[in-house]
């Protein structure tokens, strides 16, 4: 079974030359994603630094088994991987039916794309798209959650989010 730093040294390498949407290496992005998921354990900690290989590379499920990732991590890669044709909404609803450890991993994922440093650097109308897209997906995301659970994740990867999740929960919104 692989290692988070061998997870960590594999998907640096699958990603090698790829940048976010604001010219970012892509890495920093998975990395920030993982370091949310630390405090719950090794396997959510890889799944954070793979959630994006399946899409974004040509790596595939089963050739992350192959090199001995463990299968609950992988698992948790398909759940979180856009499929061709499928809307986000889907998606994110999809998500919510595939337990606690998909939930957590697409939580902090939305966390760190919703950040303010990487929104600032897009165009307007894109950043309103986003802004607006991302928080539709936390209203779906949250309900599926523990509130102490996004709490320790947006405090790590976006604690900008926490007003937003303190407003939720004075709301009376069940956790």
């Amino acid at each position: 079974m692989k290692t988070v730093a061998e997870i960590d040294t594999f998907v640096f390498a699958a990603h090698a030359g790829q940048f976010d949407k604001i010219g970012v290496p892509y890495i920093e992005h998975v990395r920030a994603v993982a370091a949310g998921l630390a405090p719950f354990g090794d396997e959510l900690v890889m799944a954070g630094l793979l959630h994006d290989i399946i899409e974004d590379t040509d790596w595939t499920a089963e050739q992350l088994r192959e090199e001995d990732v463990p299968d609950h991590v992988v698992t948790l890669v398909e759940a979180v991987t856009n499929e061709r044709g499928v809307p986000y909404e889907e998606k994110v609803a999809r998500i919510t039916g595939q337990g606690r450890d998909a939930v957590l991993l697409k939580i902090a994922d939305n966390a760190h794309n919703s950040h303010p440093d990487r929104a600032a650097q897009l165009p307007d109308e894109k950043r309103a798209r986003l802004a607006a897209k991302y928080r539709a997906a936390r209203d779906v995301l949250w309900g599926a959650a523990d509130d102490r659970d996004i709490e320790t994740i947006v405090q790590i990867v976006n604690p900008s989010l926490l007003d937003e999740l303190r407003e939720r929960q004075s709301a009376g919104s069940p956790s």
